[in-house]
């Protein structure tokens, strides 16, 4: 009777250890998805920000020639 009942407790034990893993698997493939998910999002976001460095380039190119364009009707 006491081989049983020892039996039922590691049967317990392993059956909530079991229970862990799968709940810690489940949750490590979500936490994957979401890096997944950010590193998309965050490369997005880092193509845009180009996108804009070069436009501000631009711009300032632009405010360069009229500011010249101005000092030469000035002089």
């Amino acid at each position: 009777m006491q081989n049983q009942t020892n039996l039922a407790k590691l049967n317990d034990k392993v059956s909530a250890i079991v229970g862990q893993y799968n709940s810690f698997k489940q949750e490590n493939e979500e936490l994957r998805t979401e890096i997944v998910k950010l590193k998309v999002e965050s490369e997005v976001k880092n193509k845009e920000i180009e996108k804009l460095i070069e436009q501000n380039a631009i711009k300032d190119s632009e405010i360069e020639a009229i500011v010249d364009k101005l000092e030469s009707i000035m002089v």
